[in-house]
């Protein structure tokens, strides 16, 4: 018989979720709180869901000293939930460098639709922040008419550092091994900042 996963209690929402689909923290040694996105950090842990939501509930009604037992220093709910977004941010920053090292990353909004007109080999469109609104539903149009999962999520300047280029407003991560692992991480950051699901075809991440 298969053993269920371990749960956690949020102690922003008080929902008891399995222990692998909450954001966990941890307590340095000066006892500041530290998010441990990756939940590998050493010591006991608290959990919240991924969201900016349940987080900021949490520091508010001080439930990080409760669950620690302990005083327990802990940023301003807006610091903690920046420094959160970023750790996230930079998780997806990671594995499309590794996809684009790869070759697994075509770049530039022209490149891209005629990619997707033809039909097959992309697994995941990401749309900048930044994008105009006509390239960016031209672009989003198509793959949903792929059904391609099309996300938004950082800047024309960011997605040209990745890539060692100039601007880029629009990525597409080819059908690998990496698409399972870039979606993943970018429904996590959608999640945490809006506390709710993503729709994998709403480019509005």
């Amino acid at each position: 018989m298969p053993r269920s996963a371990p749960q956690r209690s949020c102690l922003g929402c008080r929902e008891t979720r399995d222990k692998g689909d909450l954001l966990r923290f941890v307590l340095s040694p000066d006892g500041t709180l530290v998010p441990d996105v990756l939940a590998k950090l050493p010591g006991r842990g608290a959990y919240t869901c991924f969201s900016s939501i349940c987080v900021t509930k949490a520091v508010e009604r001080k439930q990080f000293s409760r669950a620690f037992r302990c005083d327990v220093v802990v940023p301003p709910a807006e610091e903690l939930t920046s420094q959160i977004a970023a750790r996230l941010t930079e998780r997806v920053a990671s594995y499309l460098a590794l996809a684009n090292k790869a070759g697994k990353i075509i770049s530039g909004s022209d490149m891209v639709m005629e990619r997707l007109r033809k039909g097959g080999g992309v697994g995941l469109v990401l749309l900048a922040s930044d994008i105009s609104g006509d390239i960016g539903d031209k672009v989003a149009g198509l793959a949903k008419r792929g059904g391609v999962p099309c996300l938004r999520m950082l800047d024309k300047d960011r997605f040209g550092e990745l890539l060692g280029k100039g601007l880029r407003s629009v990525l597409a991560v080819m059908v690998s091994g990496f698409v399972p692992s870039i979606l993943n991480e970018v429904k996590r950051y959608g999640n945490f900042l809006d506390g709710g699901g993503v729709d994998e075809q709403d480019p509005r991440v």
